[in-house]
């Protein structure tokens, strides 16, 4: 792979970066919040591909120059060149290095799904204890993320939700005995650290229980509490009263676990 193909790639690993950064294909890669170093990464790629064929040109002209100069001056000198670049002929660097297009290819052409209930019920529960709770807002019923109810029920033992209907969006998943889990991935930093955070459901359930389905799931708060046969994990329960199928959301993954 010569410098030319080497800028080839580049650039266009700096322009996948880009096109990745400017749309939502980017969060199923890393969180929202490092989507400046993404643009950038793209932006300094594009730009070293630029000086990588700069600079070939112009060792090109310079080489052609001396070369002509020195040839006129010294006939012998030529023969060794030609030498040289037989030599170098001869050793051809491996094709191998393609492969680095590979991984290019999948991301131009193939957007991986967001990770699903197959790696829920194969991850243990991650959540943690929190510092602390933030007040619930006043609105009915009280809008929260799975990481946030999972919490305040399982550590905060519901003091903060007694008497309040709570909102909470996640996907489902199935475990093997049936029991049906709202669940949302969190990340770390990207989806290759993503864990999930289970809720277990409990009350009116839907007659039909889809995995990977998303769900808007109202309900009250319930003191029962299971653990995650994975890692033994905390997983407390919700208390459906209704249900609503929603579309996927546009970032997939729950950003509150670092906030």
């Amino acid at each position: 792979m010569n410098r030319h193909a080497q800028a080839a790639v580049l650039f266009l690993l700096g322009g996948a970066l880009l096109h990745a950064g400017t749309t939502d294909l980017y969060l199923r890669y890393v969180k929202a919040g490092l989507q400046p170093l993404l643009l950038a990464a793209g932006a300094v790629l594009i730009v070293t591909a630029g000086a990588t064929v700069w600079y070939e040109r112009r060792r090109t002209k310079s080489a052609s120059a001396s070369g002509s100069s020195e040839d006129a001056d010294h006939p012998e000198h030529g023969e060794h060149e030609a030498h040289e670049a037989h030599e170098g002929h001869a050793h051809p660097e491996p094709n191998v290095s393609w492969l680095l297009v590979l991984p290019l290819l999948a991301l131009i052409l193939v957007a991986p799904p967001a990770l699903g209930s197959y790696s829920a019920l194969r991850t243990g529960t991650a959540l943690q204890k929190p510092f602390g709770y933030d007040p619930l807002p006043a609105s009915d019923p009280v809008p929260l993320s799975v990481v946030d109810y999972a919490s305040r029920a399982a550590y905060g033992h519901g003091h903060t939700l007694h008497g309040r209907a709570v909102r909470v969006t996640g996907f489902l998943s199935l475990d093997g005995s049936g029991r049906p889990y709202l669940v949302r991935m969190a990340l770390n930093c990207c989806a290759a650290d993503a864990q999930p955070v289970k809720i277990a459901l409990t009350g009116q359930l839907p007659p039909v229980l889809r995995p990977d389905a998303w769900l808007e799931v109202k309900g009250t708060y319930t003191p029962k509490l299971t653990h995650d046969p994975v890692n033994g994990g905390p997983i407390p329960y919700l208390k459906v009263t209704s249900t609503k199928p929603v579309p996927t959301p546009r970032d997939p993954y729950d950003e509150t676990w670092n906030k």
